[in-house]
This record gives C-alpha cells, structure tokens and sequence, in this order.
C-alpha cells in the first residue's frame, strides 16, 4: 500500500527535521505532512494509525531535540492559515493550536486582554504550549484557558471544558494527539500599560538569555522554589561543554549547539548534568526538553 496516496501533494519522504527545530540538529522524518485543512489531517491520522505507525506533532521545534537517526513515522506540522486563526470577542480570544505564540501575547496586548503579556519572550505554538502548560513568574497559560478542541489518535474531534481540564507545572491534561486549538477569557486593562509591562518584561528576559541567533534552548525543569539554573550554577558547571554542546554563560538552563554540533553531544552533556547535581546537591532534574 501506498502510504502516502491522495497526500503527495502535502506530505515529504526524508524531511531533515534540524531546520525545524531551535537547537538545528538531527535527523530526518520518514514523513513529514504539512496538512492545509482540518479534513486532511483526519485523513492522515486515520492512514497512518490504521497502519500502526508513529505519529508526532511537531509545533515550533523549541523544546525539541531530534535523536541523530531520525524519526520514523508521521511528523506533521500545523503552519497552515486554518490551524493559525484568531478571533475575538469580548474579552475572550479564540486561538489556533499552530498559532505563534507571539502572536498570541501581542493580539492579547492590543485587545487590553492582562496576563499573556508576562509570557513574552517564550517561544513557540500556542498547541505546545498548552500540552506543557508553559509559563513564566509564575502565571501559566493554563490560566485562561476555557476550553479546548482535540483530536485524539482515533481521529476523534472533541472540545475540552474547563471543568474537564487541569493545569499544574510544566504539564497539563491535554494530552490528546492535536490541540486544534483554544478559547482564553481574560481580565481586562489598559493596552498602553499592558504594553509598558510587555516591553520591560520582554527587556529583563532578552538579558538573562542566550542571543536569538544561537542555537539554544531550555533543558531542565526547575525543582522545587529553585530554579534550573541555579542549581547547575551550583553544582558548578557553567559553560561545561561535551562535544560541541555547551552550558550557557549567559543562563546555564540553556544549552548552545555549536557548529558540528550532534544530538548525542546534547544527551550526553545532560546525563552528566544530572548526574553531577544528584552527586553534589542530591536533587534530580527533570528534563524540560523532549527527544524524539
């Protein structure tokens, strides 16, 4: 059988996934799809899960690292218009799954919608973001969430309500296969000051980060009240390097690939970061990162 009949025009064999991705390392999907409708990702779910085979959601790549091998099975990527939309109305915001999250923190902003703006300078999809409940000083996106449209390996489209969901650190309930998407009800504020807060927020993390035009991005969980960085501090590794992989100077949470750079070479620097810290500080990070 032909995997990929009636998709050609959608899907690609042996897609290098490094470009996609913050970190720029790894190997390739077996298929990649880039589906323009909701109707074609239905029917891509179906081919491939009636075949047994892998299917992944691939949203902005940041907190991803992609194994030297590849991936096998379906990755597929929701970039299309249809998957990207906003609505408004009242002070509640309609927002696709594929949807930047910048997007979303500056649409928020216009609208005088208070809370996203504290989430700048986080990368990423909106999808993402909800599936770990991302957040910053406290406030997650979790937060404003009423509801949210799923579609589970199945094939299956359901809406999420509120009382149905449940949001805690780094993680939340929406577990499905595809966030199509979500609606938020916000708390309403001036948009001028809202703006302020954003661009003093946006300043403060923009220091404490490795430049944008690196290779990086955040590995380790934070425990308990301290922070990732903190304790990797602690543990005395800054700038410890393995391969071509390195510890940030500017923010040890923060792994920099390097031109040469492998995924291995990122796996084996977090193995002995952990194992460093469980040695001198007997605590155990958890990774934020996830491998595929």
């Amino acid at each position: 059988m032909n995997l990929i009949a009636d998709f050609e025009h959608i899907v690609r064999e042996n897609e290098p996934l490094a470009p996609y991705t913050r970190l720029k390392i790894g190997g390739p999907a077996e298929y990649f799809a880039e589906p323009t409708t909701v109707s074609e990702l239905e029917g891509l779910i179906k081919r491939f899960s009636e075949n047994n085979l892998p299917i992944r959601l691939l949203g902005g790549g940041t907190n991803l690292l992609i194994r030297d091998e590849g991936v096998s099975g379906l990755v597929i990527q929701l970039s299309a218009p249809e998957f990207c939309s906003i609505s408004i109305e009242g002070n509640t915001m309609k927002v696709g799954g594929g949807t930047n999250i910048s997007h979303f923190i500056s649409s928020a902003v216009r609208e005088g919608f208070s809370g996203p703006e504290q989430l700048v300078g986080i990368p990423g999809t909106v999808g993402g973001a909800l599936h770990n409940n991302t957040g910053a000083q406290g406030v997650d996106i979790g937060t404003w969430v009423q509801s949210a449209e799923v579609l589970t390996r199945g094939g299956e489209r359901l809406t999420r309500e509120r009382d149905a969901l449940s949001f805690s650190y780094r993680q939340s309930s929406l577990s499905e296969l595809v966030i199509l998407g979500a609606k938020f009800e916000f708390e309403l504020e001036d948009a001028s000051e809202l703006t302020k807060r954003l661009q003093k927020l946006w300043i403060v993390r923009r220091a404490s980060r490795p430049l944008s035009d690196e290779n990086a991005t955040y590995i380790f969980k934070d425990h308990g009240g301290d922070s990732a960085t903190k304790l990797i501090d602690a543990a005395g590794l800054k700038g410890t390097k393995v391969g071509n992989v390195e510890i940030s100077d500017q923010n040890s949470n923060f792994f920099v690939a390097r031109p040469g750079a492998t995924s291995s070479d990122l796996l084996r620097l977090m193995d002995l970061v952990k194992t460093q810290v469980a040695e001198r500080l007997e605590i155990h990070l958890e990774p934020a990162i996830q491998v595929w």
